[in-house]
């Protein structure tokens, strides 16, 4: 769980993957201002904390690093902001398992009026539906969603991708998903509920604009880099 200022969402978050599931749940603290390490503690959760704001990405690399470190084998990343239903880890991973999928994600868009109706704005969904196109096309997928905060990898994918190498902001999760792509991992979906409210955790206008323009700029030097003429340490 990369955490910041969940204090709120932590607690509900982790009730609700199903028990036996995970053999250890990792949060990784990104300097919240709130209760957060507090409660996680209190979970009982094995709590690692960036004494300064790193940022969404630099978390994920902590995350991802210590769960290799403790000998997992699947890791399933969620957001602890209760946006997700996390009750739904069992079948993120079952594919896994069954070696049909390397990657799992947990898409939010199954028709318009469901992500609407769950609180997404329009701005996101529209900005979410056009460069999911965009990907689909350059990658040769044929995915709902890449933006997405419910994921789940093999230890493959994670011994095998520079993840160190992506940035520390929040387009590391599209240069995670289009270097998977490069490597000809297989990356499956499964519909999960939207949930958007108060307490969840949103990037604002301008951020969002931000991470738009930071996976199109990706998606071109992928492109350049499949076409031999732009050579890059993610691919």
């Amino acid at each position: 769980m990369p955490a910041f200022n969940a204090e709120k969402t932590l607690k509900k978050t982790f009730l609700d993957i199903p028990r036996g599931v995970a053999d250890e749940v990792i949060l990784v603290d990104d300097s919240s201002h709130d209760r957060t390490v507090k409660v996680a503690k209190k979970l009982g959760l094995k709590t690692f904390t960036h004494p300064q704001n790193r940022g969404y990405g630099a978390n994920q690399k902590t995350c991802y690093t210590l769960a290799l470190n403790e000998g997992a084998d699947i890791v399933v990343m969620i957001h602890p902001d209760y946006q997700y239903d996390s009750s739904l880890t069992r079948e993120m991973i079952s594919p896994i398992i069954q070696n049909r999928f390397d990657l799992m994600l947990g898409s939010r868009i199954r028709t318009r009026a469901e992500a609407l109706a769950g609180g997404m704005p329009l701005y996101k969904y529209l900005s979410n539906r056009f460069l999911t196109l965009v990907e689909n096309i350059v990658l040769g997928q044929n995915l709902s969603e890449y933006h997405t905060g419910f994921r789940a990898f093999s230890k493959d994918v994670l011994q095998t991708l520079p993840f160190h190498k992506f940035s520390d902001d929040f387009v590391f999760d599209a240069e995670f998903l289009i270097s998977a792509s490069a490597a000809n991992f297989r990356i499956g979906e499964i519909p999960v509920p939207i949930r958007y409210f108060p307490e969840a955790s949103s990037i604002n206008f301008i951020r969002s604009t931000q991470y738009g323009l930071q996976t199109l700029l990706t998606l071109l030097k992928y492109s350049l880099y499949r076409l031999g003429i732009y050579k890059s340490a993610i691919f």
